[in-house]
């Protein structure tokens, strides 16, 4: 594998908030299935000189450019086993969102911010796809609000996304219960500490749910990872305390611009887990899609599909990308 360090020369700019439930800790439906071994290594990898922060990612196949953002505190190995499977058709592309893992800050931790994040991802577009070629994006949790807020902003440069389940608390029902309870998580783990913010985490969003199986009666078996798995989910693990206390308030409050998602709404898909499309998590996406008009298409497992099933999941995001 390789890694250079290429430094592109536009600058971020910066925005509003917004934040999700961790990838790395949440199941739907009782312990997370892991059905992947893991992923080959990259192709290669870099790094990428941006405003306030120098991002890693990885690159694996030839073809358009398929960006795949991590949610929760999840980073570019989260995606190894659906990058390996898509690569067949795109050039697959994943990162560590800054303030996790390998993408450093220059300064020291502060709220994240959805817009900062965006800029992020079309800086590595830009790079990725010099040419100016349409790119597809994927993000998944608080990544998929970073999704949609690059296609409100930069339509013109992507030709599909999909947006897996962006918990955005302001189009819930009722969005005090959302910002209640992630304000009680990030509480807890000011609190006590991980642990404790992931267990409220999980009571607030599935309740009596968390002690139900899956729909489909699967057992929920997970396999031994391969050391690189193994890794990733340490580095996961280790990011969660960023993820609790800077991303998740600010993400999951973040609205995005309605009215340009629905001027792009040919472009945008919003995926819903065949497992979690009762919870707070996926209502949000469910009511974007028909205040936007944009596609609705159900996914593989719950909120945390891409880890639970990630084959079918990619089988799946296939699908989306090019009906």
């Amino acid at each position: 594998m390789n890694e250079t360090n290429e430094q592109p020369t536009r600058t971020t700019g910066t925005p509003p908030p917004g934040g999700a439930a961790s990838e790395a800790a949440v199941s739907d439906r009782g312990p997370s299935v892991r059905t992947a071994s893991g992923g080959a290594a990259p192709d290669r990898a870099g790094r990428l000189r941006v405003a306030g922060a120098t991002l890693y990612y990885e690159v694996r196949g030839q073809g358009p450019l398929l960006l795949l953002i991590p949610g929760g505190s999840g980073d570019a190995g989260i995606y190894d086993r659906m990058a390996a499977r898509l690569a067949d058709r795109w050039t697959v592309a994943a990162y560590d969102p800054r303030g996790y893992s390998r993408s450093v800050l220059d300064d020291g931790p502060a709220e994240q911010r959805v817009d900062v994040q965006s800029d992020d991802a079309y800086r590595l577009i830009d790079l990725l796809a010099p040419d100016g070629a349409p790119a597809a994006v994927f993000g998944t949790s608080s990544s998929g609000i970073v999704a949609l807020d690059l296609l409100a902003r930069h339509p013109e440069r992507l030709s599909r996304v999909v947006a897996h389940e962006p918990p955005v608390v302001e189009l819930l029902p009722d969005p005090a219960v959302g910002r209640g309870l992630f304000a009680a998580v990030r509480e807890s783990f000011r609190k006590h500490g991980v642990d404790a913010a992931m267990a409220t985490m999980t009571a607030g969003l599935m309740g009596e749910a968390a002690d139900r199986p899956a729909e489909d009666g699967r057992a929920r078996a997970v396999a031994a990872p391969s050391p690189r798995e193994a890794e990733a989910f340490r580095r996961m693990r280790a990011n969660l305390p960023v993820f609790l206390e800077q991303v998740l308030c600010s993400f999951s409050g973040c609205l995005p611009d309605l009215e340009g998602l629905g001027r792009a709404a040919e472009k945008l898909v919003i995926g819903v887990g065949r497992d979690s499309r009762d919870l707070l998590t996926a209502i949000p996406g469910a009511r974007l899609a028909d205040r936007t008009g944009a596609g609705l298409v159900e996914f593989p497992g719950g909120h945390v599909g891409s880890v639970e099933e990630p084959d079918a999941f990619a089988d799946r995001l296939r699908e989306a990308l090019t009906v």
